[in-house]
């Protein structure tokens, strides 16, 4: 069976799929995107995710090229046509096809693109039960990453750093030497059984994994704090992980070569209490 694609209005072969050589996607980064996990064919925090694509919309004067309740169907079909079990959905909408000018057209409609594979979790338990490794480096990026916009230049930089170096994601250092977040992820540590993130600001993107963790931390027993944190204070930690739509949570084994807690590199014990606590939630509920 061939993968397919909605673009525009119309599902293609994922293959065959095409936008336009002057959509401003395309020529300036000039849209939003949202990426969507899915487990047992459920999507996963599907209002908080629509929430955030709205508000990026609103904040770069896009126009929503759907109704707002037809989003859910157009994930729900790439679903069942790509028989996706576990996996992710990719929905981009940029502002639309125009002649090239850094203004905005005049006359344009919005581009929408929705994509979606299985991610097995196989493969993602593998990762979490052997941790992951971090790389520091300089934060680069625009001013208002709290926008998920398609300005992914910087962290593709980033990223590609931390695989340079052995290592599967980058920690951004603000000018101050406090960590914003991760490449593509929100960056966490615990010390003395409480939960530390940089508060929601600009600097960050608010993740939607990272607001359904925080609701979550109650009910395992941790204090949660909303701080920023330098390299001393990972150092000093007793775990450190990671959380994204991809990734769930995710544990931080090793930042910069420095193994993290007070066992040297252990793996976290509050994302496996979280990652069991999110799997539960969702397994066993069909296509909505």
């Amino acid at each position: 069976m061939s993968r397919e694609a909605f673009v525009n209005g119309e599902y293609t072969e994922y293959i065959n799929s095409k936008v336009h050589i002057e959509d401003r996607g395309y020529q300036f980064a000039d849209g939003v995107y949202e990426v969507f996990a899915i487990l047992d064919r459920k999507i996963v925090d599907y209002e908080d995710h629509i929430k955030r694509l709205y508000r990026s919309l609103k904040e770069l004067r896009i126009a929503s090229p759907i109704q707002k309740k037809a989003y859910k169907f157009h994930i729900n079909e790439i679903i069942k046509r790509n028989l996706i079990q576990d996996g992710l959905i990719y929905l981009q909408v940029t502002r639309g096809v125009a002649s090239r000018d850094f203004k905005f057209p005049k006359y344009s409609k919005s581009t929408i693109v929705i994509i979606g594979k299985n991610t097995p979790l196989d493969n993602y338990n593998n990762n979490f039960n052997k941790g992951i490794k971090v790389k520091t480096t300089k934060d680069i990026r625009w001013k208002r990453v709290d926008i998920k916009s398609l300005n992914l230049l910087p962290p593709v930089l980033a990223k590609q750093y931390a695989a340079d170096n052995g290592c599967e994601e980058a920690w951004l250092l603000d000018d101050d030497g406090y960590i914003t977040e991760g490449s593509s992820s929100n960056a966490w540590i615990v010390k003395n059984k409480t939960v530390i993130t940089r508060p929601v600001s600009s600097s960050i993107l608010n993740g939607i994994t990272r607001s359904t963790l925080i609701k979550s931390l109650s009910k395992v027993g941790y204090k949660f704090i909303e701080r920023r944190f330098n390299l001393n204070d990972i150092k000093n930690a007793d775990e450190a992980f990671i959380t994204s739509a991809s990734t769930f949570v995710m544990p931080v084994v090793e930042f910069d070569g420095v193994l993290i807690g007070p066992s040297g590199g252990k793996l976290s014990l509050i994302a496996k209490v979280i990652w069991l606590l999110r799997r539960f939630s969702f397994r066993g509920h069909g296509c909505p």
